[in-house]
């Protein structure tokens, strides 16, 4: 990415969505309640639609090469998807 302030603070906040994924994840398989698991999950499709609303952003602004940040942005989307269905399965349940 392009060395300035924009650049930085959307790489800076693509960074924080994109790790805090993993971790609240994490912190979902370890739930102590059913109500606990489907919260957790609740949050990790909240960062993961965060995560690709800024590689969107650093996809519209060409802040990078197409051919870099469209396979992302692929893999992004089909982690929300995921993240989306189970959601809504632990939920029904």
């Amino acid at each position: 990415m392009p060395k300035d302030k924009a650049s930085d603070v959307i790489a800076y906040q693509l960074l924080k969505s994109g790790t805090s994924i993993g971790a609240n994840y994490r912190e979902a398989t370890r739930a102590e309640s059913k109500a606990d698991f489907v919260h957790k999950l609740g949050l990790v499709q909240k960062e993961a639609n965060e995560t690709v609303y800024w590689l969107e952003l650093v996809q519209e602004s060409e802040m990078i090469n197409e051919e870099v940040v469209a396979p992302l942005l692929s893999e992004a989307k089909e982690l929300l998807a995921i993240f989306g269905a189970s959601h809504k399965t632990a939920r029904r349940k």
